[in-house]
């Protein structure tokens, strides 16, 4: 009886350790384009051309500058940068309002906006594209950076409705009676029991739909036809030619555009976690 189990024991530990392993290998995998793009950055073009994942032998930051100066890098940043915050402070403020209202109030005709806003999900948003542009266009909104955050936004609330409707019907209505009782109001039950509560649904919806914003390219290459409006994704075109390709400096701009994403992931991939399973389980 011992003798199997010690067997049993045994394959159970050189199955995680193959899993381990196999999950070491899949990170580094998905690590090293990553840090491929940051060496190579820092490489000059003969060296990169000759071998492309060789270390560079010696540290070249000109790369950086030439980026700024060839695709305008720090214009692009700023503009990337407005339009994502911009973005991600209306989504959130109009998901949070409609997610609560949805999870905690009847009215006529819920259901059929309920599932309006949930079948936004599976309209791929780039059909919309020529309809939008045109719909701009007539107004005289296009090259606008605030209509573009709208644009972000707007595609972004069918997923952060659900989420926030998801996670608001899972709080008890115990905590609204007691704060009803004690003589609060609708902004007492919106902004000081479902708000701090709400918090790590919030954080995952601000991450994502941040991340959204900031890597989109089709819309803000359409809508935006100044140059001076850019935003970093189509900023990193311009390294390439008709019949050339400026590789290092191409690989300094996608750092730039890149490392603030992957800090801002790492610093809160948890919190992305617990608010996507935070409305899973009835609490």
């Amino acid at each position: 009886m011992n003798k199997t189990y010690g067997v049993t024991q045994l394959a159970k530990k050189i199955l995680m350790l193959l899993v381990n392993v196999l999950i070491a290998v899949l990170s580094l995998f998905c690590l090293f384009p990553v840090v491929w793009m940051i060496y190579s950055s820092l490489k000059d073009e003969p060296s990169f051309l000759k071998n492309l994942i060789g270390l560079p032998t010696s540290l070249h930051f000109s790369n950086y500058i030439s980026a700024i100066k060839t695709g305008k890098m720090d214009v692009a940043f700023v503009n990337s940068v407005l339009v994502s915050v911009a973005a991600v402070a209306a989504l959130v403020l109009i998901a949070f309002v409609a997610g609560v209202v949805f999870a905690r109030y009847q009215f006529r005709g819920k259901t059929i906006l309920y599932t309006m806003f949930l079948s936004g999900m599976l309209i791929p948003v780039h059909s919309l594209l020529i309809p939008i542009f045109v719909e701009l266009k007539l107004f005289t909104l296009n090259n606008n950076r605030f209509i573009l955050a709208l644009v972000y936004a707007a595609f972004g609330l069918p997923k952060a409705i659900f989420l926030v409707t998801s996670f608001a019907a899972t709080i008890p209505r115990e905590i609204e009676e007691a704060v009803i009782i004690d003589g609060g109001n609708t902004h007492d039950i919106f902004f000081k029991v479902f708000l701090p509560i709400s918090k790590p649904i919030l954080s995952t919806v601000i991450i994502l739909s941040f991340l959204d914003a900031w890597n989109e390219f089709p819309f803000s290459l359409v809508l935006m036809g100044k140059p001076e409006l850019k935003t970093l994704p189509i900023a990193l075109t311009y390294f390439t030619g008709q019949h050339s390709v400026q590789y290092t400096p191409m690989m300094a701009g996608l750092t730039i555009a890149t490392l603030p994403v992957v800090i801002v992931y790492f610093l809160f991939h948890k919190k992305i976690m617990e608010g996507m399973v935070a409305g899973s389980v009835k609490g």
